[in-house]
């Protein structure tokens, strides 16, 4: 028994608010406090956990860096026998060079410190704007046992520091992260750290962190897994967590491997019920984060705004949520009973407030201008800016956020009206192409075991109502063909030549990839939203306005 060593671990699976450093630190004192009393010999916590991640820019200026800094003293300070690992931002010994650091503290002093050596700069990930690289790898000793620590991006790459502290007799490597969550996002974590432990011969303990920041979503889903490359514990997702696990640890590589762990395992989620946790936590912690409580979007009685307010309700409660319907001449009846029903099944707040007497004041305003014209695009655009105006109207008077309702695949064609049904605080199903918005809807009512989205909102064409009969088959193709189109090209980077080798129409191709391109000005204005897939718009799909390339 003497060669292994009884090690209980911590992985405290946080939810920070980036920039709010102090109330970071007491939510960080308060899982230590939590780890300690219940026995822990080391708890360690996400990425940048101190400054919230990603900090971006923030990290570019001086007071910043060094605030945070002296908020990890103090916390160290704080330490008593159990050990802590804390995230932070490590200013370095010559001008412009930071670290995204892990400092290892215990008995309120900072045992060392572990520099980020693999720096991410692809999707959503932008550190080596920021961050110099580090290069040492110190062990650490926790009861006899030789332990590493490594940040998020280090442990996938094969000859990475993983394999690197393993060899100089790592039989634990803590792992902490800022991972942020895509659709199958955990299996490849877990596929991933299992070939890491399995290589190294070490236990891998990874923690990452949960909650949102601004379109990013992190799921947590912190788990340890076993020298074999089993997982032997594993935390929720999309909820804070303490997730313990008990370990027996060889003191030596030369120890047979150990045996016994015990931890929680929890309960996997179906991706249909990730996706629909990922959107419910952006929106609350978008909102919540930046200060309102409520929220207002346009009911029209369609599929998107039912999808969009039945997130809302679960993120912030029915109190908090207001809907809007807005009916116009070409509104039909059955769009308007839908949205009361819709509203009455969420226990919503619904207001009607009819945008026909404004739309004839503006026809009025513009018929010397519009004379000898017929009626056309810019009508339709008309209505839609009432409706955004209503919106923002109500959100200036009584402080509450406008959600949009367009979804990924309106957003990529451009089939939606700048600085009408575009305006708001927050595009919640922004990453959503139609076909999954319709999947997502019948899980939750499957959910719920009874129709809280009505069926005759899942069955009628879609349509905007912008004119009489409209459907929207009738400017974009079916979204059975559109959204695989829309697939290869925004989220694979298929050029056109590419997805009409695979067999699709060249004329539909060359339109639909067409309509992508020239609505990148429209896209660039628009407001953040949940990212639910590899290529969301916005950090990680960067094309130019003007673009000539037809591929």
């Amino acid at each position: 028994m003497a060669d292994f060593a009884e090690v209980r671990v911590g992985l405290a699976q946080i939810n920070p608010t980036v920039g709010a450093l102090r109330a970071n630190a007491d939510k960080i004192l308060d899982f230590y406090n939590q780890a300690a009393s219940r026995g822990c010999d080391v708890v360690a916590f996400p990425e940048l956990s101190i400054t919230g991640y990603p900090p971006e820019d923030l990290v570019l200026k001086d007071g910043f860096v060094a605030e945070n800094q002296q908020v990890l003293a103090g916390l160290a300070k704080k330490t008593s026998q159990t050990i802590a690992v804390i995230g932070f931002v490590e200013a370095g010994k010559t001008d412009n060079e930071l670290h995204n650091a892990a400092a290892v503290c215990q008995n309120g002093k900072l045992l060392g410190v572990y520099r980020k050596h693999l720096l991410p700069n692809y999707d959503v990930f932008d550190e080596r704007r920021y961050f110099t690289p580090g290069a040492e790898n110190p062990l650490f000793v926790i009861k006899g046992a030789q332990v590493g620590v490594t940040i998020c991006e280090d442990i996938w790459s094969r000859k990475g520091p993983v394999a690197v502290q393993a060899a100089l007799g790592a039989v634990l490597n803590l792992n902490i992260n800022g991972s942020p969550f895509h659709a199958g996002k955990i299996g490849e974590r877990r596929e991933m750290l299992g070939t890491r432990a399995r290589e190294g011969e070490c236990v891998v303990a990874y923690v990452n962190q949960v909650g949102g920041q601004d379109e990013l979503v992190f799921d947590g889903g912190s788990m340890v897994l076993a020298a074999d490359g089993t997982v032997v514990a594993s935390a929720a997702q999309f909820v804070e967590e303490l997730l313990i696990c008990d370990l027996r640890l060889p003191k030596s590589k030369s120890a047979p491997a150990p045996q016994q762990t015990r931890g929680e395992i929890a309960e996997p989620l179906s991706e249909n019920a990730q996706i629909f946790s990922a959107l419910v936590l952006g929106t609350r912690d978008y909102v919540f984060k930046n200060g309102f409580t409520d929220v207002v979007l346009g009911l029209s009685g369609g599929i998107d705004s039912a999808l969009v307010a039945v997130i809302a309700t679960q993120a912030l409660g029915s109190e908090h949520v207001h809907g809007v319907a807005m009916p116009s001449r070409y509104s039909s009846a059955g769009s308007i009973s839908d949205a009361k029903l819709l509203a009455n099944n969420l226990g919503i707040d619904l207001r009607t407030i009819s945008i026909e007497p404004a739309f004839s004041a503006y026809l009025g305003a513009l018929q010397g201008s519009f004379a000898g014209r017929k009626p056309d695009l810019t009508e339709e655009n008309l209505q839609s800016r009432v409706r955004g105006t209503t919106l923002m109207a109500l959100s200036n008077k009584f402080n509450w956020m406008v959600l949009t309702t367009g979804n990924k695949s309106e957003i990529a064609v451009g089939y939606f009206t700048l600085y009408g049904d575009s305006v708001g605080g927050y595009a919640v199903i922004k990453d959503l192409f139609k076909l999954k918005v319709y999947e997502i809807c019948e899980f939750i009512n499957r959910q719920n075991g009874r129709e809280l989205i009505p069926q005759t909102i899942l069955t009628k064409p879609p349509s905007a109502e912008l004119r009489p009969d409209q459907r929207d088959d009738q400017s974009l193709p079916a979204y059975e063909v559109l959204d695989p189109i829309l697939a290869l090209y925004v989220e694979q980077d298929k050029t056109a030549r590419e997805i009409i080798a695979q067999g699709f129409d060249a004329t539909l191709v060359k339109r639909i990839t067409r309509l992508v391109d020239v609505n990148e000005y429209k896209r660039r204005q628009g407001v953040p939203g949940v990212r639910i897939t590899t290529k969301a718009f916005g950090k990680d799909r960067r094309l130019p306005i003007t673009n000539k390339y037809s591929g």
